[in-house]
């Protein structure tokens, strides 16, 4: 990158807040699956949306790719930087402006944490609904991008439900204001279009986010079984009965003793599946749902069932199924963790095949996620040191995707497409479907300079693909 550049950019935001030196850029060569990575060739920190639009208006003149960056916790290497190209790091951008109880909505900075906006909203009676499970860590910006879920998501949606206006600079430098107050903004939804982008569109500077009042009383039935199928099929009763839990969990074997191994969270580890299903709203019509969701788990074959009695048991699950992730990653040197979406009545039968696989490649999965809404998250279980192993890994990866879209669902559910599964875009749409996504980038990316290479499938990307990917076993580090 030329001089003139890096003076340019010292003069945005302060040589303090440039990192060029091979050392510090190191945590920025890959996001949460670090089985991609690549260093950037520097790393720029702003501190306000006037200062990212001169970064992007540098940027576009001299044809600078740009990589916008939250948190890292992203599982698609989404945020894998571009050789020859910078990280736009959204770190400094991390204030809540303006927390308004009165239209229950707050303005935040993209680098505030999901959970921050719970805690700060919680003083007024709200909360912010999308809880990943990475939500102590993970950025709004980074939500907005891969359109987060969360555990929650089966009653109050994801993130694009979650959101009424954003602000975004453009890749020439630009500020755009999408989205509103009102219920009907006039012209085209760009505010949809926007989440779920992979930052291929734009910059997020500013998010604004619908509050909901905290319930006045929330229970989980934690309901363990001796066969997954029953749980798969219990999913489909609760909901066909006309029951909408706030959240609804299932994890496997593998993932129930490593929940339980690291959280106590009292889960029963002889169980070969269990369900979590929250319950909210009013005293009465929680207690009344109680009743009949606890019928239907017993007649589906439950062979336990427990109810949280307090605030603090009722953490204490959700404790457990949120660091399920880390957790099973005491079971295996490395993992996979896969993303993709069936419909919910296809649970049993997508599950049984991934079984069938696992044992074709002779590789462990891990299963928890989200029953609710059908968003799998199975976790392959593999050693990056053994050869060949890491490829096998990524092979039964993009059969589970495969067969994903065989039941009728899609690739991703929340992670997003990044670079991990590009590949698959084939799988789920046609040539023509795909010539229209490119045709959108381009409309606002001519240039292809922001993220390139990642979400929508190029025919230089399989040479992307190969530069910027390297096998974890020779960077002696570890995705668990």
């Amino acid at each position: 990158m030329d001089a003139i550049i890096f003076e340019a950019l010292e003069a945005i935001v302060g040589s303090e807040f440039i990192i060029v030196d091979k050392e510090t850029l190191h945590p920025y060569e890959c996001d949460g699956l670090s089985v991609y990575c690549s260093l950037p060739t520097c790393v720029v920190l702003p501190a306000s949306t006037k200062e990212v639009m001169a970064i992007m208006a540098l940027c576009h003149q001299h044809k600078v790719t740009v990589v916008a960056r939250g948190a890292g916790t992203g599982l698609s290497a989404g945020a894998l930087p571009i050789e020859g190209g910078i990280v736009l790091s959204l770190a400094r951008l991390n204030r809540i402006l303006e927390i308004n109880s009165e239209s229950g909505l707050a303005k935040v900075q993209p680098g505030v944490r999901n959970l921050a906006i719970s805690e700060s909203a919680s003083r007024y009676g709200f909360y912010y609904a999308p809880d990943p499970s990475s939500q102590i860590a993970c950025s709004i910006g980074g939500n907005v991008a891969e359109n987060a879920g969360g555990v929650h998501c089966l009653k109050y949606g994801l993130t694009v439900h979650n959101i009424v206006s954003l602000v975004f600079v453009t890749a020439q430098g630009e500020r755009i204001d999408v989205g509103g107050k009102s219920p009907d903004i006039a012209g085209f939804d760009f505010l949809a279009l926007m989440t779920g982008s992979e930052g291929m569109l734009g910059i997020v500077t500013e998010i604004t986010v619908r509050l909901l009042p905290i319930p006045e009383l929330a229970r989980v039935i934690l309901a363990g079984f001796d066969k997954v199928e029953n749980a798969a099929n219990a999913v489909n009763a609760l909901i066909s009965n006309g029951i909408i839990p706030a959240g609804l969990e299932m994890m496997d074997r593998y993932a129930i003793q490593a929940a339980e191994d690291f959280a106590h969270a009292g889960y029963p580890k002889d169980a070969e599946a269990l369900l979590l299903c929250e319950l909210d709203g009013t005293a009465d019509d929680v207690n009344h749902q109680l009743q009949l969701a606890q019928a239907l788990l017993e007649a589906a074959g439950a062979s336990s069932l427990r109810i949280s009695d307090s605030e603090e048991e009722r953490a204490l699950m959700w404790k457990g199924r949120k660091s399920a992730f880390p957790a099973v990653g005491r079971l295996s040197p490395d993992y996979y963790c896969m993303d993709g979406t069936i419909p919910r009545r296809q649970l049993a039968s997508v599950l049984a095949e991934i079984h069938r696989l696992s044992q074709h490649y002779g590789l462990r999965v891990a299963n928890v996620f989200h029953a609710g809404d059908g968003n799998l998250h199975p976790l392959i279980l593999f050693d990056a040191n053994v050869p060949g192993e890491l490829e096998q890994t990524e092979a039964f990866g993009a059969d589970i995707l495969r067969i994903c879209v065989e039941a009728g669902g899609c690739i991703t559910g929340e992670h997003g497409v990044g670079l991990e599964k590009i590949e698959q875009m084939h799988h789920q749409f046609n040539d023509a479907e795909l010539a229209q996504f490119l045709r959108v980038k381009a409309a606002f990316d001519p240039d292809n300079l922001l993220n390139p290479g990642k979400g929508i499938p190029t025919p230089k990307h399989c040479q992307e693909h190969t530069v910027m990917k390297q096998p974890l076993s020779q960077r002696g580090s570890s995705n668990g």
